[in-house]
């Protein structure tokens, strides 16, 4: 009995000793109530007084104001008391530990209706509060800013509140107190001209472009992107049209070596650009540019940092180049979207569909005839070829990566891929490797072609073995949209058919726009001794349009010609085993298999078929490939769904 008394006294005692005190808020106000109470500091009260007086009618009005003294000053043990000893109250401890609370009573309640699950979101102070844990003001230094510091300990009120000291007017002041040189700066500016003289205007202050709770150090990245989207609550054209540019993709990736905002229009001495004072007047602009291109010629001042495709008045040159490629994007797309649609269509109405009369009533049935398949292959592309092909397949789709990473930074999946890699010095790494993979296979094909049939005196340069665009392509094209809509059969293909060309082509005219507008951006360092500023503009908006017009029909219209129609679906392997089937290349090729035939050359190009074992190989390739290139098509349209093309 003894030893059960004792451990109730000692649970009693401890319990007693970490309660809250009972001391009642009238008792504390006795004295603090009265706004000049102050105590003399120093050891004999040689440095002045300390102010300790409360304004209760204030206090009690704000959003502190149901809280008890002893809420917060829980360590004081008597009446009267000292300041020795006491500890300042832990603001960030309280308001996560009242998050928690709020949360488990959420968690305990039995009826989740909408307005129950919108409570469950975190309140705007516990973020604040976990914002302010990551942010420099945290860092746990004695002269360091904590919460009281700019709230006060007893009038907090919501910042959109005049009588709040962290309202948005009053910011300067406030963060003035320490950073007194950027104050300084900021009230000879333009963004400061606002609070003294209000007829120009709004302007902004230290929170409009700092983010309160969220300051961190100006060299990471976070803080950079930070402040450019703040820059854009105002500016919010100016930014949209550096976000279009090299400089803007590239710095919101984090390349050093590129100018932010404030490089250009300086962070807080911020003077209107027709100042002489600004980095960007005409007298200084060169200047500024050559603080990053130290050899750049004059011409650099045309480039347009801000230049953008809609404004033909400003930037004519960028008008009409970009109207111009995105005429070519539209144009196409609408021309091969609908080419295979129909083609879908008309395919799978004769491949899957089929229909019979019942009762004098037409019904339509599903059907599937299988593949025909023989003992035969019919050699089509020989191991080079299918080597080129791979060449092109993997460097264009570790382009369209990285580039349409560059073009979109700002989306999720830019961010998240740039980082994985290592940042966006290597990135770009990646990206001209595998531009120079892709160049080399381009034009390494074209010579082995030209060299080829060079040395073939009887080669028909527009015979049925050729490459070129002739008058049978246009007769084919015309003949098999009739058979889409059912006005005729479909026409016979030789060896090459028109789809197949304009691939072929469309990869040197996008290699020739790509890659000549790539390596100008590529060379600018040295370029832009010689060439004007304005050319690197052009140069970005063709990369960009180009590289997006190959994404939408590499990996939609030259995916479905060869994998995903009907006669195809899902997959056709022929460039990775080099061979078709005899039966299907009879189908697909009548009148070469005719030529062949009636030549006596078809012996020479049948081949085995591949393994068993091989043809798994092909198809875990080739669906890989696929996967690949269907996954790129669709970060690339998250990023035009967000952000637009030019």
């Amino acid at each position: 009995m003894f030893t059960r008394l004792l451990v109730l006294f000692l649970v009693c005692l401890a319990g007693a000793a970490t309660a809250e005190p009972a001391f009642t808020d009238a008792e504390c106000l006795d004295c603090h109530g009265i706004e000049s109470y102050a105590v003399p500091t120093g050891e004999h009260g040689e440095a002045g007084m300390r102010p300790l007086g409360l304004n209760v009618s204030a206090w009690r009005d704000s959003v502190h104001g149901d809280l008890k003294c002893v809420t917060c000053h829980d360590d004081v043990r008597e009446l009267p008391h000292r300041k020795t000893g006491l500890e300042r109250p832990d603001c960030v401890q309280c308001h996560l530990e009242t998050a928690e609370r709020k949360a488990a009573e959420q968690a305990q309640r039995k009826r989740q209706t909408r307005a129950a699950r919108r409570e469950k979101e975190k309140p705007s102070f516990v973020i604040n509060t976990e914002r302010y844990t990551r942010s420099v003001h945290a860092d746990g230094k004695a002269d360091n800013a904590d919460c009281a510091t700019c709230h006060t300990a007893h009038y907090v009120y919501p910042s959109d509140d005049p009588r709040a000291s962290t309202f948005r007017e009053y910011s300067p002041t406030l963060c003035g107190a320490c950073h007194e040189k950027a104050l300084a700066a900021w009230s000879d500016s333009l963004h400061a001209a606002a609070l003294r003289r209000p007829w120009k205007g709004d302007s902004a202050t230290c929170s409009d472009c700092h983010n309160a709770h969220e300051i961190a150090p100006k060299e990471q990245l976070a803080t950079q992107r930070r402040v450019t989207k703040n820059c854009g609550d105002c500016h919010q054209h100016e930014v949209a049209s550096y976000m279009m540019t090299t400089h803007g993709q590239l710095a919101w990736l984090g390349n050093a070596k590129v100018p932010r905002c404030s490089d250009c229009h300086e962070g807080h001495a911020t003077v209107g650009i027709d100042d002489p004072r600004s980095p960007v007047s005409e007298e200084r602009r060169l200047d500024t540019c050559r603080e990053c291109h130290e050899t750049a010629g004059p011409g650099i001042v045309s480039y347009k940092a801000h230049g953008n495709t809609n404004n033909f008045d400003r930037y004519p040159l960028m008008f009409i180049t970009g109207k111009f490629m995105v005429g070519i994007v539209i144009l196409v797309l609408i021309f091969f979207y609908t080419h295979s649609m129909l083609w879908f269509y008309r395919e799978y109405k004769t491949r899957v569909l089929g229909t019979t009369k019942v009762d004098g009533v037409t019904v339509r049935y599903r059907i599937k005839p299988p593949k025909k398949h023989s003992d035969r292959h019919f050699q089509r592309f020989p191991w080079y070829w299918r080597l080129n092909h791979w060449a092109l397949a993997l460097s264009v789709m570790t382009l369209v990566m990285t580039g349409m990473a560059v073009m979109y930074p700002d989306t999720d999946w830019a961010m998240r891929v740039v980082a994985a890699v290592g940042g966006p010095a290597a990135f770009g790494i990646i990206h001209r490797t595998a531009g120079v993979v892709f160049l080399l296979a381009v034009l390494g094909h074209l010579v082995a072609v030209l060299a080829r049939v060079l040395r073939d005196p009887n080669f028909e340069w527009f015979g049925p073995d050729s490459l070129l665009p002739r008058k049978k392509d246009w007769e084919d094209m015309k003949a098999q949209f009739r058979w889409f809509f059912g006005k005729g059969e479909q026409p016979r293909f030789d060896r090459f058919t028109y789809w197949e060309k304009f691939d072929y082509w469309a990869v040197y005219w996008g290699a020739f726009v790509i890659g000549t507008s790539g390596v100008i951006l590529w060379a600018s360092p040295t370029l832009l001794e010689f060439l004007p500023g304005w050319v690197f503009n052009i140069a970005s908006i063709a990369h960009g349009v180009e590289a997006f017009l190959a994404v939408t029909t590499l990996f939609v219209v030259h995916f479905f010609n060869n994998h995903f129609r009907p006669a195809k679906f899902p997959l056709d392997t022929v460039m990775f085993s080099g061979s078709w089937d005899l039966e299907e290349f009879k189908e697909e090729r009548p009148l070469e298999y005719e030529r062949l035939v009636a030549s006596g050359e078809l012996e020479k190009h049948l081949v085995k078929p591949p393994s068993k074992l091989a043809n798994v190989i092909y198809h875990i390739l080739g669906f890989t490939l696929l996967g690949i290139g269907i996954s790129l098509l669709v970060m690339v349209l998250i990023g035009f769904f967000e952000r637009g093309l030019v």
